[in-house]
């Protein structure tokens, strides 16, 4: 059955694919709480979810019992992996959760536990610690640290279902362990994740975690949702139209959760406790500094990096721990944490606080496991650590609420999690949180608290999203659907059309074999997307994606071209990341032969293809794969710059024994010579005369007018490779050289190949000078011009299907030809609305509209 283009565009809604099993609550554990029992519903239903929920709200026993309900169903064993100091929580719930051996539970909740297991008594719950899977029977529930798996001791393969508990202190094994482990769990049927804080500031974690609980491609989530900086790779920031949607995906598969009451329950029992914040700043001792100048330094500077502040904690250490040693002694019948960074502070901290115990990363881990244990269970009282060592799911509350930091660093998601080892809830006592740092150190601490203003920002942000859609999927995504579709707006001048509306609608609406010319610049794939609307053809998934959208255009664009007229389709290759695609390596996806190879397939001709050549340092610059240093390691990785094309395809003419339109662009031969059509068809261009400048020379002139002067002389010189090289060699020696744009970019002799394309002067260029959001992929007005007095007469219709500022239809008047065009961005039609208005008033001065051709020729 053909799908319509409205279903089509439904179907682009992602939410989180259901996986799991539905269950009643009464097959839930009774003795779970509300909240609990609605989470692991969910989490059971989805089959790959994540727990996102406030310390103290009961994860630990929420994914026992997601894993038991999971195993009931699939059969296997199940593994939770944990911090280590962790697995005595996990064994003491579920000891509970078998018998109701708890302090806190009733007479008359036991004997619904009794008389609800005695009617199947696989419902108990136990859990056992193990090392390797050779300790594990092929049934039952198993815990085990992260390190043991990380160290390939236990293949997660092997089991059917896994928890990864606090799951953000896999970021304290580096970024590559961290990528690597999320991998071994692919294999896995059923995953889940459960932390406290998954630091939703940093959006790259949450898609890390979707990638892992295979919702959705780690690549494809951050081209769908991310906005690139065109200067830098991975300079990453959300798109502010695209926030609400990434929200709500987000909460279709990970479940924020702050309070009971966000799902409707009761927060009886559930208060925070009281915090008091104490800061201690402490004197810096002065002491000269000599930078490599040989200058002496008056002052110590503020900390503002991780380089400066790493020398502004060795400088303070002594004073910090002074001051650490004297906050504890003040309260000595008191429990202590004492968080640390540093291993001189450890050491420190040693000698000034007798009796400290701490955990560090050389330690032997059942010692340093045995250590947290004791000081959770009240028989140590001071314990000195990491926040990356035992700052992740340790439960602190039961003896201690004071803790002391004996510095500070930019790591937010460390302090937070070390901050709630003992403020969480049932914590019986108000907490005391002391911040020691020096005086060098206040920009730190302001970063701090500005990184904890956002957190608590963006985690209400879940938590309304929470509380007005509940854990209803459906509701969801018809939130998301009702961004489908737009009302259209025209707007009209003397030669000119533009509407803002979906193309395909647009197309649709006009006349057959109406349009003389088709020039536009599409969606390369889902590289940018300009528009929350699912109507965007950027909002797809793929290239197989975005041409199975172009399947309803181009039909269309076929239909409304005259017969024997031409559609010229500016593309681009695109460029694919190895970590993404496994390669290893950046490779190219072949973008402009799918476009070929997609209008062959709708029935037009194809005519050929315009190169135009890009700038091989800028995109170095943007994409990392071309780069000098990597070349010199190894050649075979560097292919060559991507440049630009322009897809020349026709509709066939209605007479196919002749190949002419049936209204044909005539030139008059008195214009269009003999010796202009030859530069058109072959053009080998003869030099000048002109010599090459010699690097001296070179040197002493701007980059843009350097650029522009090599140009020139490499089109009128025969081509050297050698010489090429060495005047860049020269110029680098020199200092000459420019890092963020070639400046020797060698010029073209064939006509299909365009080096000379003007690439600041766009529409863009205009919008930059007002402080307007930028078109992200305009096209250039040299490449438009071209194309329009190529290949139409004076008086004709230019239609672009993807406007965006309406260059097509401005250069269109500017030639004395009509325009017309379709945008779906509102911004970018009114904008472009503007400029065709201002071209129009320009047509009503025959001065400035005679003289115009003048003048850019001039500029």
């Amino acid at each position: 059955m053909t799908t319509s283009y409205e279903q089509f565009l439904r179907q682009k809604v992602k939410l989180a694919p259901r996986s799991g099993f539905e269950v009643s609550l009464l097959e839930i554990n009774p003795l779970l709480l509300g909240h609990q029992s609605a989470a692991v519903k969910w989490a059971v239903a989805g089959g790959r979810r994540a727990l996102f929920e406030a310390f103290g709200l009961g994860t630990t026993i929420q994914q026992i019992e997601v894993l038991r309900l999971i195993l009931s169903r699939a059969g296997g064993r199940g593994l939770i992996v944990a911090p280590l100091g962790v697995r005595q929580e996990f064994t003491r719930d579920a000891h509970t959760l078998a018998t109701g051996d708890h302090p806190n539970i009733t007479d008359e909740q036991r004997e619904q536990l009794a008389a609800w297991i005695a009617k199947d008594p696989t419902r108990a719950p136990s859990i056992r610690f193990i090392r390797s899977v050779d300790e594990a029977d092929e049934t039952g529930l198993y815990i085990t640290n992260y390190e043991t798996v990380r160290d390939g001791k236990i293949d997660p393969a092997d089991f059917t279902a896994t928890s990864l508990d606090e799951a953000s202190v896999l970021r304290s094994f580096g970024s590559k362990t961290y990528q690597v482990f999320l991998d071994l769990f692919q294999q896995v049927a059923y995953r889940f994740v459960a932390t406290a804080t998954p630091s939703p500031n940093r959006h790259k974690e949450l898609i890390h975690y979707a990638g892992y609980l295979g919702i959705m491609d780690t690549g494809q989530a951050l081209t769908r949702w991310f906005k690139r900086d065109p200067s830098k790779a991975n300079n990453l920031t959300l798109h502010p139209h695209k926030e609400d949607e990434f929200w709500l995906w987000v909460s279709s598969w990970g479940l924020f959760l702050q309070r009971p009451s966000d799902l409707g329950f009761p927060d009886d029992g559930y208060d925070l406790p009281k915090v008091h914040i104490h800061y201690h700043e402490v004197a810096t001792e002065w002491r000269p500094t000599v930078d490599r100048d040989g200058q002496v330094g008056m002052f110590s500077d503020a900390a503002m990096d991780l380089q400066s502040a790493a020398r502004e904690k060795r400088k303070s250490l002594d004073a910090r721990i002074r001051e650490t040693a004297s906050i504890v002694a003040a309260e000595p019948d008191e429990h202590w944490l004492i968080w640390h960074d540093q291993e001189a502070e450890r050491h420190a901290i040693d000698k000034a606080i007798p009796g400290a115990v701490a955990v560090y990363g050389s330690q032997d881990l059942e010692e340093r496991e045995q250590a947290i244990v004791d000081f959770s269970n009240g028989r140590i009282q001071h314990l000195a650590a990491k926040p990356v060592i035992a700052g992740s799911g340790c439960n602190f509350q039961r003896h201690c609420a004071r803790a002391v930091f004996a510095g500070i660093g930019f790591k937010f998601n460390d302090f937070i999690q070390a901050i709630h080892r003992i403020v969480r809830f049932l914590q019986t006592r108000e907490c005391h949180i002391h911040l020691v740092y020096a005086d060098t150190e206040r920009e730190v601490l302001r970063t701090l608290e500005r990184k904890w203003r956002d957190h608590d920002a963006t985690v209400k942000k879940m938590t309304d999203i929470i509380r007005k859609y509940g854990l209803n999927h459906a509701e969801m995504g018809q939130t998301l659907a009702r961004s489908i579709g737009v009302e259209r707006i025209e707007a009209r001048g003397e030669g000119w059309l533009v509407a803002n509306n979906d193309c395909v609608a647009e197309c649709g609406r006009m006349v057959t074999d109406s349009v003389d010319l088709i020039v536009t610049s599409i969606p390369f794939s889902n590289h940018y997307e300009y528009t929350a609307s699912y109507n965007d053809f950027g909002h797809t998934d793929g290239n197989d994606h975005f041409w199975a959208q172009m399947n309803y255009l181009t039909p269309e664009l076929l239909r409304v071209l005259k017969p024997g007229r031409l559609a010229c389709i500016h593309v681009k290759d695109r460029i694919l990341f190895g970590s993404v695609t496994g390669a290893g390596a950046p490779t190219v996806s072949p973008f402009h032969a799918e476009a070929i190879f997609h209008y062959l397939r709708h029935g037009f001709d194809y005519m050929g293809m315009i190169t135009v050549v890009t700038d091989v340092v800028r995109e170095n610059n943007q994409t990392y794969r071309l780069g000098w240093t990597e070349q010199c390691k190894d050649g075979t990785k560097m292919g060559v710059g991507s440049p630009e094309y322009v897809i020349l395809v026709r509709k066939p003419q209605s007479d196919r024994s002749r190949g002419y339109a049936d209204t044909p662009v005539v030139k008059d031969k008195a214009d269009y010579t003999r010796a202009r059509w030859q530069v058109d068809a072959h053009a080998l261009w003869r030099s000048s005369g002109n010599r090459l400048l010699t690097a001296e020379e070179m040197a002493q002139l701007p980059p843009d007018v350097l650029s522009r002067v090599f140009t020139e002389w490499s089109m009128a010189e025969i081509y050297d490779y050698e010489h090429h090289v060495r005047i860049g060699e020269e110029l680098e020696l020199r200092g000459a050289l420019p890092a963020k744009f070639m400046s020797l970019a060698p010029g073209s002799h064939h006509p299909d190949v365009w080096h000379d394309v003007a690439r600041m002067r766009t529409l863009n260029g205009e919008q930059t000078k007002r402080g307007l959001e930028n078109h992200v992929c305009p096209l250039q007005f040299d490449i438009v011009d071209r194309l329009i007095r190529r290949y139409t007469n004076r008086g004709e219709l230019v239609f672009d299907p993807f406007g965006g500022l309406f260059t097509v239809p401005y250069r269109a008047l500017h030639l004395g030809r009509q325009g017309r065009a379709s945008e779906l961005n509102p911004g970018y039609f009114l904008d472009g609305v503007k400029y065709l208005e201002a071209k129009q008033r320009e047509k009503a001065m025959p001065a400035l509209f005679d003289f115009d051709d003048d003048m850019e020729a001039s500029a």
